[in-house]
């Protein structure tokens, strides 16, 4: 402890030691000291010493630092330092001060190699690792800063190291999971130097589920007023989405674009924005250019755009276009993102050209954009955006080219004045005295011809008034005119930027339209200005004009159809002989794809120059004359006997078209025809399954009906053989079944007789009962024994009682009688019953139980007991 202490500045007896002697024995000290606590004050000293001994330090620590990583894994403190320490050495984020004091010193990058030494044994970056798994903040944080120093230095081969260590991606994407955030945010600017540039470990991150963690971060961080976390984040976002196609469409399926939307909201007041709410937006901007990029596959880059459109991103943006106070560099960003966004999409083209500005009256969004493209007191950068914005408008958009174009019609034109078209502003930037207005109203109207002859010569018919007192003329002739004075009009710019932009006009309206050639070769003075510009010998500047020229005058030739006799193909290129020579002109044609400015253009379709002097060549014109060039070139040396046989070959190639633009109509019916036949049969199909389903239902009910019926002829011929075995008791008993019937009209006549005596006898009965109690007469001998006397009296009295006597012996015998009649009809009745039970059991013998129901229900007197004793269902 005395020697450390005299290391670090305590009081010494000898002279003071150099400080690379003091990291040689402080070295010594960490590989021979066994206690623990010398060896991590050691370390700690070397920590001390690494920021200015960054060279001794690492030369004669690095091994030792190793070890320690190695053996000293308990000790969260010792490898803390010993980290801290390998950081220290490796990078290059010194203080100024500290790069002042030694600027002088560092002669090489002491990083980078110090780096190399550290990778060469892979096992390192592999145990480097393993430390990030530890949950220690002094073992994990200084471990997250030495990987992503490694990552600065020697980034491709730490790529690879880490690519093939197991699980080594997964390692590292867990420090987006931390709560703490200094470890999250240090952990984000590690994957950001991780991805660079290789798409593996870029799509490796992007399924271990880092969009999702990354847009929690950014949306708890507030959006685009967060601090610089959200910028990191988005610039690993960037990272891992840009030109890799896979990620991309791992992050629309994912629904990712939807969670963009929120980024977008502004409100009224949008002034004072900071600086770094700024920055956040700009990369938010460019983050949807990415997924929407030009140079992305168009499948991609199309769904990209509908999401975008059905999550109401492209609305969004558009609010951010037509607020007021948005910074100047964010709304010429913002204005570069939705030209991507709809660029080729008709479905966000349609929706663009319906958003209007926020203005009284109400003007269209793409007239206000054109406001400010033609006007010079706009910043450049902004122009150019409108620019991109109202080509991208019109790519691939034949409906919005035509409502460009009727603007400038005469029967669309408004009278009154009170309102500008877009038609009236490209016009009044093409004749402007602003060379730039000249050439971005020249590209933009081409772009509203670009790939459409209808519009080419339904613009023919625009009339331009010049001046008061002079006929209207044609905008085809004003250009021209324009294009011929050339110097003598004094222009702010360059002057050869307005000449240039009007031949790129020029040259695709007359492509590919024979009528708008033939206006063009009618004004005589035109073709004598295209030879004397071609032969001239002008200066480097002047090149481009003079291959402009060149292509226009091929365009003449080749789109000739010899209507005009004085400028026919043959009489054209005899001139061109003659006053250029072949050889020439076809090395002033040349002038144009030779030229730098035409291989900028080239490469992307976003006009993004430097400063307006460079801005010269539009993308969509390379490609007409990388198209046009080799074509041109043939037909100059073309002779008149080839250029026949090419007519010919022409007219039999537009018969050709014919008939194939025939055929094309009759299988596009035909098509239409097969879809109606597809539905139809894919209809029957379903009809089918169902009629098949039904079918199967039913054939499972008659195979159940079946069974029920081969049951129930089983229980039948149970019952036949019942019934025979009846008959046969029947015939037995002397009875036959014909004489079932005549048994049961017997029963019944044996019933109706027996109701007629049963009423009998009770009429029988009640007369009786009134006999029994009726009193004798007895009124007239209680008269006459008043008079008479005591023998007549009781002589008369003898007589009554004889006569009663005989009265009542008479009703005796009438009543036994009657009783024996009553015994009579009840035996009778006995019998009938007996006939009706026999009867019955002959009905039954030929019947089912069931049937039995109603019959039994009908009988007076069911013997249901003697049912039971005799019938037995089966």
């Amino acid at each position: 402890m005395n020697f450390l202490r005299g290391v670090m500045g305590g009081p010494s007896a000898g002279p003071t030691p150099s400080g690379a002697e003091t990291i040689q024995k402080l070295c010594d000290r960490v590989a021979s000291s066994t206690l623990l606590e010398d060896r991590r004050d050691a370390v700690r000293a070397l920590k001390s010493l690494s920021k200015k001994y960054r060279l001794e330090v690492g030369i004669q620590a690095m091994d030792h630092l190793i070890h320690v990583l190695q053996t000293d894994r308990s000790d969260s403190e010792i490898i803390g330092y010993a980290l801290d320490t390998l950081y220290n050495i490796i990078s290059n984020d010194l203080e100024e001060e500290e790069q002042e004091e030694n600027s002088q010193k560092q002669t090489e990058d002491l990083g980078s190699q110090f780096t190399e030494i550290f990778i060469k044994q892979q096992e390192n970056v592999t145990l480097l690792l393993t430390y990030l798994e530890e949950f220690d903040f002094h073992v994990r944080w200084p471990g997250v800063k030495l990987l992503t120093a490694l990552l600065k230095q020697q980034g491709p081969q730490v790529q690879q190291i880490i690519l093939v260590s197991p699980m080594g991606v997964s390692r590292l994407m867990d420090l987006l999971a931390d709560s703490r955030e200094v470890i999250r945010n240090d952990g984000v600017l590690l994957l950001q130097q991780l991805t660079k540039s290789n798409a593996a470990i870029q799509k490796i991150v992007a399924f271990e589920n880092a969009f999702e963690r990354l847009l929690d971060i950014i949306t708890e961080e507030g959006n685009s007023d967060g601090g610089i976390v959200v910028e990191d984040c988005l610039l690993l976002l960037q990272n891992l989405l840009k030109n890799n196609n896979s990620n991309q469409n791992f992050f629309k399926e994912g629904s990712y674009i939807q969670r963009m939307k929120p980024w977008f909201e502004v409100g009224e007041d949008n002034a004072g924005w900071s600086a770094q709410k700024v920055t956040n937006l700009h990369l938010m901007l460019q983050l949807v250019r990415v997924l929407v990029s030009p140079t992305n596959p168009p499948g991609a880059t199309s769904s990209c755009q509908k999401a975008m459109f059905q999550c109401g991103l492209l609305q969004q943006l558009c609010t951010i276009l037509m607020a007021t106070g948005v910074p100047a560099d964010i709304l010429t960003e913002t204005i570069n993102t939705v030209s991507e966004v709809i660029r080729g999409c008709q479905m966000n083209q349609d929706y663009f050209a319906s958003v209007n500005a926020p203005s009284s009256p109400p003007r269209p969004a793409i007239v206000v954009l054109l406001m400010s493209m033609v006007n010079e007191r706009q910043p450049f950068v902004l122009r150019c955006a409108v620019l991109y914005c109202f080509q991208c408008f019109l790519y691939k958009n034949q409906k919005g080219q035509g409502e460009i174009v009727s603007t400038l019609l005469p029967s669309t034109i408004d009278a009154t004045g009170n309102s500008v078209s877009a038609g009236q502003l490209l016009c009044g930037g093409l004749f402007s005295t602003d060379s730039l207005s000249n050439w971005c109203a020249a590209v933009a109207l081409a772009h509203a011809l670009q790939e459409n002859a209808p519009l080419k010569e339904q613009l023919l018919r625009v009339q331009l008034a010049t001046s008061l007192g002079n006929p209207p003329v044609s905008l085809l002739q004003q250009c021209t005119n324009i294009l011929s004075q050339g110097d003598k009009i004094n222009r702010r710019g360059s002057k050869v930027q307005t000449r240039v932009g009007l031949l790129i006009l020029l040259c695709t309206w007359l492509s590919d339209c024979p009528i708008a050639v033939t206006h063009f070769l009618h004004n005589s003075a035109n073709v004598p200005f295209l030879t004397g510009q071609i032969a001239e010998n002008l200066g480097v500047e002047e090149h481009v004009v003079q291959g402009l020229c060149a292509l226009l005058l091929g365009i003449c030739i080749y789109y000739n159809d010899n209507s005009l006799e004085n400028y026919r193909k043959e009489k054209l290129k005899q001139l061109i002989e003659k006053r250029i020579g072949k050889e020439n002109f076809i090395e002033k044609l040349g002038f144009i794809s030779k030229h730098e400015l035409y291989s900028r253009a080239a490469q992307k379709p976003q006009p993004n120059f430097s400063s307006p002097d460079y801005m010269m060549f539009d993308h969509e014109f390379t490609k007409l004359v990388k198209e046009l060039e080799g074509v041109l070139t043939k037909a100059i040396y073309k002779t008149t006997e080839e250029d026949k046989k090419e007519e010919e070959v022409k007219k039999t190639l537009e018969q050709h078209d014919n008939i194939v633009t025939h055929y094309k109509s009759v299988i596009r019916v035909q098509d239409q025809e097969l879809e109606e036949l597809k539905k139809q049969v894919e209809s029957l199909k379903v009809q089918n399954e169902q009629l098949q389903a039904t079918v199967t239902q039913q054939v499972s009910q008659i195979q159940q009906h079946k069974d029920q019926y081969n049951l129930l002829k089983v229980q039948l011929g149970k019952d036949h053989q019942h019934h025979s075995s009846c008959n046969d008791v029947v015939q037995m008993n002397g009875l036959q079944p014909e004489e079932t019937s005549r048994l049961r009209e017997q029963a019944e006549e044996w019933k109706r007789k027996l109701e007629q005596l049963e009423e009998q006898l009770r009429e029988k009965e009640a007369l009786i009962e009134t006999l029994k109690f009726s009193p004798p007469a007895m009124g007239t001998t209680e008269g006459s024994s008043q008079t008479k006397s005591g023998l007549e009296v009781e002589s008369e009295l003898q007589r009554e009682v004889e006569t009663l006597r005989v009265q009542i012996h008479s009703q005796t015998t009438e009543i036994a009688k009657l009783q024996a009649e009553k015994q009579e009809l009840l035996q009778q009745r006995v019998t009938l019953k007996i006939l009706d039970l026999a009867l019955w059991l002959v009905v039954i013998s030929s019947a089912s139980f069931s049937n039995l129901v109603p019959f039994i229900n009908s009988w007076e007197f069911p013997p249901v007991y003697l049912l039971k004793a005799i019938y037995i269902p089966s």
